[in-house]
């Protein structure tokens, strides 16, 4: 798969369905790459280009030293799009995904179409949660964080009843660079999009998952009331809605944004 240079790093991206097809962006979660998407993709590809990258400091992207923010991440991404010429598109992100995506419709509304806010927060803290996290893992590496994976992640039920899920996505955790997850941690930390939201004017649709220990349904309630005329819905499972609930999400995402009256039934 492809890099492209931008601001003085390269990002990994992969760009696939139709070329004259709207385009739709998928934005990574933390300690994540670009494969997290894939069981996601078949529902949309034959509709849309599906364009997924690794972020600064994810999967086979440059890592660059922290502290990084949602600005600096927002900014990657942009200049992504300006490099492959596109001008609109569709943006659905997951947990810090999402908080990118929230931050550019904010600031670059002439920029989106429509936006997916998956298993997020506008704001998420306290500030020393994320510190020790950060903390953790540059003393004890990715394997720090297995518990929270576990336990923050994941739905017990997956956990259970899907070990082949479960391990590709604690080795995916596992191999993601420290500092890289690092830069995120801070990224995250000083994020207060508590405010700004409310300005946002693309159809926005904000899925939950019941068992989200990350980002509880409460986070996602809160910003589907802050975006005007955003729909809320939720979907069974833990915080990775793309690894739980593959085939509903990219089904749900499809008909969101095909359809200009969607619902939020899933």
């Amino acid at each position: 798969m492809p890099t492209i240079r931008v601001n003085d790093i390269d990002l990994h991206y992969r760009l696939d369905g139709p070329q004259a097809a709207p385009v739709l962006v998928f934005i990574n979660s933390i300690a994540t790459d670009l494969t997290v998407w894939d069981a996601v993709v078949p529902a949309l590809q034959n509709s849309f280009g599906v364009l997924r990258y690794d972020a600064r400091g994810q999967g086979k992207s440059t890592v660059t030293d922290g502290p990084y923010s949602i600005d600096m991440l927002g900014n990657d991404l942009l200049s992504l799009l300006d490099s492959l010429s596109l001008r609109r598109v569709h943006l659905c992100g997951l947990s810090l995904g999402a908080m990118v995506g929230m931050r550019l419709a904010t600031k670059h509304p002439e920029r989106i179409d429509k936006l997916v806010l998956c298993n997020t927060a506008a704001q998420i803290g306290p500030p020393e949660s994320w510190d020790a996290r950060a903390e953790a893992v540059r003393g004890k590496g990715m394997s720090a964080i297995r518990t929270a994976v576990l336990e923050r992640w994941l739905s017990p039920e997956f956990v259970a009843q899907n070990k082949e899920g479960t391990e590709r996505v604690l080795n995916m955790a596992h191999s993601s660079p420290v500092n890289g997850y690092i830069g995120s941690c801070a990224a995250i930390r000083d994020m207060d999009q508590r405010e700004s939201i409310k300005s946002i004017t693309a159809p926005t649709i904000v899925v939950a998952g019941t068992a989200d220990a990350a980002t509880p349904p409460a986070d996602a309630r809160y910003i589907a009331n802050a975006i005007p005329r955003a729909i809320y819905t939720e979907l069974p499972g833990g915080h990775l809605s793309n690894v739980e609930q593959p085939t509903r999400l990219g089904n749900a995402v499809r008909s969101f944004l095909l359809n200009s009256s969607a619902t939020s039934s899933l």
